[in-house]
Formats: C-alpha cells, structure tokens, sequence
C-alpha cells in the first residue's frame, strides 16, 4: 500500500473524505477549510493512495481540539481503516508511521480518545491494548483517554476538570461540535431543523477555536449530545436517528 501526506500543498486535489464522492460537496469544504489552519500547528493527515476509508489524523496534544493535559504527546485524531482495507495490516502501517514520525519529533508519546468497551468513532480498544496502549483517563461519561508512552518515566496525560465531569448548563438538548469531522456540516442543521419541527428545545454549539475546544465540558469535541444537562453520545444523530431517540 502507498501512502499520500496531505499538505496544504495539495490540498485542494486530494480526496480526503472517503465516505463522500464528491470532492466539491459542503461537507468536503469544511474539513478542509479546518485543515488549512492546523497544518502551521503540525497536524499530519496521512492516507491511502487509493480512494477509501484508509487514513490516519494526528496533531500536537498543545494543538487539539480536545481538554486534555497531554503536554509533548501527539493526540491521533481519527485513525479509521474499514471497508475492502480492513484485515490487511494498514491500521498497523498508519500507526507505525505516526510512532515514527511522532519519535522523530521528540514526542513523549501517542494518545487517543477510547472507551472500555467499543463505542461508534472512537478507537477500538481492543485494538489499542493489542497495540501497548492503556487507559489514562477515564471522564464521568465512560470515555477514556488512551495512551502509549514512549519511555516509562513518560507522564500520564489526563483530562481536563470539564471533560472528566461533562455537563451542559442549559436544558433541553445541547450539541458541541467542531468541522473536523466532515459530516457535521451537513447533518447538524438537519438535526436543528427536526428538532424545530417537533417543538423541542435544541442549542448547537459550533466550537471554532482551539481554546473554545480545549475547554469545552466535553471529553469528544467533534460531536456531543447532551439531554437536559446529562451527556448522551457522540454518535452523530441524522432525522431519523433523532427522532428515535426522541421516541424513547
């Protein structure tokens, strides 16, 4: 397998969402609009030469988007390797090539956001033990913070008091999110406008800057849904997946 590094460079001609076919599709736009200002902070966005659902993100924790306290590792955003990719090793090569980039660049170590059991878009723990990583962290919600440090005198990183204890203060039901993930930018004002047509109270909060990110009461900033205060899920809600959830 050949692997391309997305730059700013080659941006604009690269295909980056492998789960959209359409390179000019809003969706598209916005993850690349977010790219474009992460680049200068060190992100890497590493993927498949072929078209696919085959890559791997990866920033200085300093950079996140997340409240973690994870000063000199390097935070993976996405690694997400599925389809026709799955079972031939190429999990292994992304990271691999992130270990090695990150070593090289005086990193203490890698982490990543998990859960003890598996949980839609966040890592496979199962994967990740089988890796060398372990739980670090683990915030209220049940999600957890994964790391692999590269010495054993190596810190662990933590989450910040707003993500270890999420809570929204407004009632009804409350979004955070950021345009990393792709998809927000189409599905979230499809949720809002269900949510105006069936008479419930529904805020989303689009997260535009690293500082608002980082401290965000929220362990997963890319999309997390709360209920009357209460976290709910960071799996990302459709029309239809909403209104079942309003049906139970």
């Amino acid at each position: 397998m050949d692997y391309i590094r997305v730059t700013a460079e080659n941006l604009e001609s690269e295909h980056i969402c492998c789960a959209i076919s359409n390179n000019k599709d809003v969706q598209v736009a916005s993850k690349k609009d977010w790219l474009k200002e992460r680049f200068e902070e060190g992100l890497v966005f590493l993927k498949s030469a072929e078209r696919g659902k085959c890559f791997i993100e990866y920033i200085p924790a300093e950079n996140a988007w997340v409240p973690v306290e994870a000063e000199g590792y390097m935070y993976i955003d996405c690694l997400w390797v599925s389809g026709s990719f799955k079972g031939h090793g190429y999990s292994n090569d992304l990271l691999a090539q992130c270990i090695e980039d990150s070593k090289a660049k005086g990193r203490k170590g890698l982490c990543i956001l998990s859960s003890a059991k598996k949980k839609p878009f966040l890592a496979d723990p199962k994967y990740l033990a089988y890796k060398g990583f372990s739980a670090a962290d683990e915030s209220d919600c049940g999600i957890q913070l994964w790391y692999l440090p590269f010495s054993e005198d190596a810190p662990k990183p933590r989450f910040k008091d707003c993500a270890k204890h999420p809570r929204a203060e407004e009632e009804g039901f409350v979004l955070y999110y950021t345009s990393q993930c792709p998809f927000n930018a189409k599905y979230v004002p499809i949720v809002e406008a269900t949510a105006a047509e069936q008479g419930v109270k529904f805020k989303a909060v689009h997260l535009t800057s690293k500082e608002d990110a980082q401290n965000a009461p929220t362990p997963v900033t890319t999309y997390a849904l709360f209920r009357d205060g209460e976290y709910l899920t960071n799996e990302q809600m459709n029309d239809k997946k909403f209104l079942k959830l309003l049906g139970e």
